[in-house]
């Protein structure tokens, strides 16, 4: 089917300020549909309050609207404007809703606008709960027992029918929010009332829990003639109960039988033509972990931090082609940007592992509680990508920069087996380290472990092979052989020098991988890498016709999303890559974050996906042998990497690492101010607790602890006495 002829303007609502749950991945979105959109010939209206995203930015739209999200303004803005339709998939939980508000109403009917990417009946049957179960239930979909409540009296009611545990889950709500697993009626009467007020229509599902079930994700996508592709599974290391936000997730889906993944697989692609989806949806699912049982949990009919990581994992832009298809186009008319030969209807096939591993704010908000359930707390993620998922796993704990370059966590060795256990049993961000940790002590406690934290056995065991490893590495002497296997496994040279205690003499360097939606099936020519110790390197610096070869300039990345380092940087880092490319430069992009705009594959002529870590930014640089590598944009994630990549002898554009260090390293910038006369509250640089309550009794409390190098007030505290120091 051709571009709808009726569609001359699309208006795109975007998601609004950045909140847990709705991130950096609807910019994503929003800048795929936005860039598609123009290439197909259509005028872009954009709303968005938000300015540091990339599809606020001039470019991306005929006309921007920095305006609040609201129905008022809407309405506003479409009586100006004219659109002949209106985009209600790419702007998260506030899009879709302020889209369904505008059909119900019939505003968009009177105005003579066409409702783009999901109808009124579909985004009722997804997100109201009740119409949901009904069209389950009409083409034999399972769900757990539940029922509708929208008072609290009828939910207490709905849960003692139903049977203690329950889960809360409010309609049309985003991340999660208002709802919650409750054991009692107390839990019950706390969770109900947030739900229904949280709830746009005051409506919450009442859910018999089946908490500690496999989860499992299928990304689908559909066109208006009912073709539908299944782009990716993914599996949630964490059981149900666990959002899948703040889930680790593997993608393919690595513990099913190849009966449970058609079974799934088959029942993705049944929902989604079910509720006439036109565009991207994701299908998540319950599976009883001894297999030949599943629920369905519920149903995204629009792009969501999960198709980003599900973009992200296979090459296959679902944002971009939801958008195509939003306005006309079929899956079999349009041609994978990868591959260039293959169509969007062909699934992809992955050669690799992704991991998923979720960025969490407790290091801002050390005292918050730090366990997880149906109410996602992660503000952002890191993916990673290897050969086996060892290597995959390591790469992303050391690329969320959590002060860990493996899974041994000092914090987890120095707790009591009592503790320690507690810990494991009590879902927090840290339980993965825990589980790491009780394996380190006693290896032959799998089966506890998978009872205790209803992971399967699969990832536990992986765990294992990963203690084994540490435990070689410790004993032997570092061969070539011994060396080869830790680095396959992740092990990265700075863990391999503490655990052998020799320095790694002579590192060997990975080679690069290209990520090409078809598992080579195809000559992709993919400019998307990541790194693995194998023979064959597919990466480096591209010759022209004429054998020439454009000067090479690196941009390094901000990672994940954090509370202090959010999409401004993607934003910044983008805006580099762009204005290099113009001056003819040749751009790459190191980054790990799969939410971004800087992470989508045709952003720089070349990216890679790997931590950004010394070590593994240096692995890039060797390959791609840059005039220079440019950190200004990448946040504090970048900035910290100018020591190490200056003593490697890098050239760092712009601001030199001698002079950030100089505006970082504060007793360096106490003393330059010294220098240059400059008032300021009289402070010494220390290095030790005891130092430094000796210094702050010196200076008269209160005083401010800051710590150098770090963004956002991170770890900054006003102290009124010494155990406020200590």
């Amino acid at each position: 089917m051709p571009l709808n002829p009726m569609l001359r303007r699309v208006m795109i609502i975007g998601s609004g300020p950045i909140v847990i749950g709705q991130a950096a991945e609807f910019d994503y979105a929003g800048s795929q549909a936005c860039k598609a959109l123009r290439e197909a010939g259509l005028e872009v209206i954009l709303i968005n309050p938000n300015p540091a995203t990339i599809m606020t930015d001039h470019a991306s739209a005929a006309k921007i609207y920095i305006e609040p999200l609201t129905l008022e303004v809407l309405k506003r803005i479409i009586i100006a404007e004219k659109p002949d339709g209106l985009l209600s998939t790419l702007g998260g939980q506030s899009g879709l809703t302020l889209s369904m508000q505008l059909a119900k109403e019939g505003f968009l009917d009177m105005h003579h606008v066409q409702l783009l990417g999901a109808n009124c009946e579909t985004i009722e049957k997804a997100e109201d709960r009740l119409l949901f179960k009904q069209a389950m239930q009409e083409i034999g979909e399972p769900c757990a027992a539940s029922d509708i409540a929208e008072n609290l009296p009828d939910a207490l009611i709905r849960a003692e029918e139903i049977g203690y545990p329950v889960i809360v889950r409010p309609a049309y709500t985003l991340g999660g929010t208002g709802g919650g697993i409750c054991a009692d009626a107390a839990e019950l009467e706390a969770v109900a009332s947030a739900g229904l007020r949280l709830s746009p229509i005051g409506q919450i599902l009442i859910e018999k829990s089946i908490s500690g079930w496999k989860e499992i994700e299928f990304e689908v996508i559909r066109d208006a003639t009912g073709s539908v592709a299944a782009v990716c599974s993914m599996e949630n290391i964490d059981p149900v109960g666990v959002h899948t936000g703040d889930s680790i997730v593997v993608a393919p889906a690595l513990t099913l039988t190849d009966n449970e993944m058609k079974t799934l697989r088959d029942a993705a692609l049944r929902i989604v033509s079910a509720l006439k989806v036109e565009g991207g949806c994701n299908c998540q699912f319950a599976l009883r972990p001894d297999g030949g049982q599943y629920a369905v949990i519920e149903v995204n009919p629009r792009v969501s931090r999960s198709s980003a990581l599900a973009s992200k994992a296979t090459g296959y832009p679902i944002a971009k082609t939801a958008s195509l298809i939003a306005v006309g186009y079929t899956l079999r008319e349009l041609r994978n940007s990868m591959t260039g030969m293959t169509l969007e209807a062909f699934e992809p096939s992955l050669d690799y592992v992704v991991v998923k591993f979720p960025k969490w704010p407790f290091d801002k908000f050390i005292y918050g509680r730090r366990a997880l359930g149906t109410q996602m707390k992660a503000t952002g993620e890191v993916m990673a990508i290897g050969i086996n998922l060892e290597q995959a796993l390591m790469k992303a704990v050391r690329g969320a920069e959590i002060g860990v370059d493996t899974l041994r966590m000092d914090k987890m060795a120095a707790l009591s087996q009592d503790d320690l256990f507690a810990l494991i049993a009590s879902c927090t961000d840290e339980r993965l380290f825990a589980v790491y940790e009780a394996l380190r002590r006693d290896e032959c406690c799998v089966d506890i472990l998978c009872q205790t934290t209803q992971m399967d056995a699969f990832f536990i065991n992986k765990l294992l092979r990963l203690i084994r490893m540490e435990k070689k590495l410790e004993a032997c002497q570092l061969s070539e052989a011994c060396y080869r296997e830790a680095k396959q496994l992740g092990f990265p040279d700075s863990a391999i020098t503490r655990l052998t205690g020799v320095p790694v003499a002579s590192p060997r360097l990975p080679v690069y991988k290209a990520v090409d939606t078809c598992a080579a099936e195809f000559d992709a020519g993919a400019s998307y890498f990541y790194a693995t110790y194998d023979e064959e390197n597919e990466a480096g610096p591209q010759v022209t016709a004429e054998g020439q070869r454009k000067p090479v300039v690196i941009v390094l990345g901000a990672g994940p999303i954090r509370i202090g380092q959010g999409i401004e940087f993607d934003y910044a880092s983008v805006h580099c890559v762009r204005v290099l490319k113009k001056l003819g430069y040749d751009s790459v992009m190191i980054n790990n974050n799969p939410e971004t705009v800087s992470t989508d594959f045709d952003t720089a002529d070349r990216l890679y996906f790997e931590p950004l870590t010394a070590e593994d930014v240096l692995s890039v640089i060797a390959v791609e042998k840059p005039m220079g590598v440019v950190a200004a944009f990448g946040g504090q994630t970048a900035i910290k990497l100018t020591k190490p990549l200056h003593h490697a002898g890098v050239k760092i554009l712009g601001t030199s690492a001698d002079s950030i260090d100089l505006a970082e390293d504060r007793k360096r910038f106490d003393s330059a101010m010294e220098r240059l006369g400059i008032k300021r509250p009289r402070g010494s640089a220390v290095m030790t607790a005891e130092d430094a309550t000796k210094v702050a009794n010196e200076l008269g409390y209160p005083v401010l602890v800051r710590p150098s190098y770090v963004l956002g007030g991170q770890n900054m505290i006003i102290a009124d006495r010494d155990e406020d120091i200590a």
